[in-house]
């Protein structure tokens, strides 16, 4: 019986959904129940009725997952798969900048630690940060944490002035501008598309910004055009999918590598194997405190609200 078999067999038999991210491996995203971005897969989350949640993601996307479903069984393929977004924002030093900066509203994005999340007023994805910044009274600060990119994107859409953490994704700073306009040169008719995580100068130059559901939804909407995709390139695996007709380049990364363009090596640490191993043996699971938890709870029960 090949590998995805006994994934099937063993969903049906445990009663289990795979979620999985837009930057999984393709093979992963074929099995998986429901492929998305940080602000669907929390609402996939929330709303599922199965007993085991494999999240083939990274450590943060499953601790959510498990803030939401504290009875469920919550997996993870490989407890590496962690974040350096998330990594840049320690719990102990983002409390002592909250302590330091009273009567802020704090907004965090997904991209962090249960125990940041803990210490958070509302959490946000780049699907609806915009909104989420704009459901807050115009005279009450904001501390937002911790892509300091994403906040300077927000801040010139809205004319906000927040107080903002000095994080960064490394896959997102890693695109090179040169090395961008130089392909865009031998490209010409192309439409350059980037996630709001990537730095300024990259969003200067861009003529969409997004989510990833948000870029696939505009690649979809230009169903025969050709884009420069500035994100993790595991999105072009579904992008492709949904608009088959159309041409995707992904962004060229500082670094010279195999795919000349941006991964996320974390997000790749997940294999089908290891989702299998987690699967039949229930390892590793998420462990997150109960008091932690009932904190974390609060900021992102608030987003979904916002988001419906």
């Amino acid at each position: 019986m090949r590998i995805k078999e006994k994934i099937e067999q063993l969903k049906k038999e445990k009663n289990a959904i795979i979620l999985a991210h837009y930057y999984q491996q393709p093979d992963i995203q074929e099995i998986a129940d429901f492929v998305g971005d940080s602000l669907g897969l929390s609402q996939e989350a929330a709303k599922t009725d199965a007993d085991i949640i494999v999240f083939a993601g990274v450590h943060f996307m499953a601790e959510t997952a498990k803030i939401l479903n504290p009875e469920k069984i919550v997996v993870l393929p490989d407890l590496e798969a962690g974040c350096s977004l998330a990594d840049s924002c320690p719990a102990e030093t983002f409390e002592e900048f909250v302590k330091a900066n009273p009567d802020h509203t704090v907004i965090t994005y997904i991209n962090c630690s249960a125990e940041v999340k803990a210490l958070t007023d509302i959490v946000c994805t780049s699907s609806n940060a915009l909104k989420i910044v704009e459901s807050i009274p115009e005279d009450k600060p904001i501390i937002f944490a911790p892509d300091k990119n994403l906040g300077k994107y927000i801040m010139k859409k809205t004319g906000r002035n927040m107080l903002l953490w000095d994080g960064s994704c490394v896959v997102h700073e890693a695109f090179s501008i040169d090395k961008l306009l130089e392909l865009y040169k031998k490209h010409p008719d192309s439409i350059i598309i980037a996630h709001p995580e990537s730095e300024e100068h990259i969003l200067n130059i861009a003529t969409y910004i997004g989510s990833t559901s948000g870029m696939i939804n505009y690649v979809k909407n230009h169903p025969k055009g050709k884009f420069i995709v500035a994100t993790e390139s595991g999105i072009l695996h579904k992008m492709q999918q949904e608009a088959p007709e159309t041409e995707l380049i992904p962004a060229p990364a500082i670094e010279d590598n195999t795919c000349a363009c941006s991964e996320c090596s974390f997000m790749k640490v997940n294999t089908l194997q290891k989702l299998y191993d987690c699967l039949l043996n229930e390892s590793p699971q998420i462990k997150i405190s109960e008091a932690i938890r009932e904190k974390a709870l609060i900021p992102i029960q608030r987003m979904l609200d916002l988001s419906k």
